[in-house]
């Protein structure tokens, strides 16, 4: 990875879309450290999208050394995260901007190196690992590993060129923005770099977060159809493999069984995989992949579920509805958008 160049850091600008309906005053104190933190390295903006008695709240506990700026009413059918990242855009001038969730947490040399990654990228996406590590964040771990072995996770953070998304930004009407915003870059010619290895600190949801997640992160598959097929092939296979291992008799009753010890073993050996691949044993524990088939069990269900709201116009998300999880290169191809310099 390039190394950090001096100016690399005076170019920077760290984007936090924000959005909450009260404040937790422990929680606040915290996310105010860090940020204060962040701020003595790089700007701090924080698109805040909360009602205004706590978006106060909010900018009184960062003090001066952050800024706030103001994020409109989100339309309907629109990702409030992307309306607030457009804000904090429109707000800020700096070539290179890190965009990242309330939970994650950069230190000084991921932060370094995230930007540093710029150097050969208009894109870089980094892994998150959650920490600390409750049950349900290792329950989620568990899909982080599954997509590191056939390709990249999607972390809640990102670092990009402005000059990247040119004016024309990206499109607020999907619920799986990472992905709009990578196809986005790729399809006006911009080079993203998925980087596994470049991990960066994540605090898990809460319960009722994380549960609230499980349909959502399943309807994102409706972005990447083979994916999405292959998890609507899992229920019916683990029902018809469940019910020869009960109900079967002879070489049905055994063959049931094999197929659910293949489906299920098979998910930990493919997550052992992503655990494995560009340093990941240094970061996730060693019983990590053991949460696999937790995983996908859950995801043979929720598959279902989302192609549900998908047929019922939409996911709910945040108030509203969003029916496109991302669009097609192709489609963005085909859009207009402002010209773009090389190498800018």
């Amino acid at each position: 990875m390039p190394e950090l160049l001096p100016d690399r850091l005076a170019d920077a600008v760290y984007v936090l879309p924000l959005r909450r309906p009260g404040v937790d005053p422990g929680e606040l104190a915290e996310l105010a450290a860090y940020l204060r933190g962040v701020a003595r390295r790089v700007p701090v903006v924080v698109a805040d999208g909360s009602p205004a008695g706590v978006r106060d709240r909010h900018a009184a506990a960062w003090g001066a050394g952050v800024r706030t700026v103001v994020v409109p009413a989100v339309p309907h059918r629109t990702n409030g995260k992307v309306i607030g990242v457009r804000a904090g855009l429109a707000a800020t001038t700096e070539a290179l901007v890190v965009v990242a969730d309330d939970d994650v947490r950069y230190d000084d040399a991921a932060l370094d190196r995230v930007l540093a990654a710029l150097g050969d990228a208009d894109l870089v996406v980094p892994q998150n690992v959650f920490a600390p590590l409750p049950w349900h964040a290792r329950w989620d771990t568990a899909r982080s590993l599954v997509n590191r072995a056939f390709g990249h996770d999607y972390a809640g953070t990102v670092a990009f060129r402005r000059a990247a998304l040119g004016a024309a930004g990206y499109d607020p009407h999907v619920l799986f923005e990472n992905l709009e915003l990578e196809r986005t870059v790729r399809s006006r010619g911009g080079r993203v770099l998925a980087a596994p290895g470049l991990v960066v600190r994540r605090r898990p949801p809460g319960l009722r977060r994380f549960a609230e997640q499980r349909v959502r992160q399943a309807y994102d598959s409706l972005a990447q159809p083979p994916r999405l097929l292959a998890e609507l092939a899992l229920a019916p296979l683990l029902t018809a493999a469940a019910t020869l291992a009960v109900r079967g008799s002879g070489r049905g009753r055994q063959g049931g069984r094999l197929v659910l010890v293949a489906l299920l073993a098979g998910s930990v050996v493919v997550a052992e995989a992503g655990r494995r691949r560009a340093g990941g044993v240094e970061h996730f524990p060693a019983t990590a992949a053991l949460w696999a088939p937790a995983w996908v069990l859950e995801r043979a269900v929720c598959a279902w579920l989302a192609a549900g709201w998908w047929l019922c116009g939409g996911v709910p998300y945040a108030g509203t509805r969003l029916r496109c999880a991302a669009h097609t290169r192709h489609r963005l191809r085909r859009q207009p958008v402002p010209g773009r310099a090389p190498g800018a």
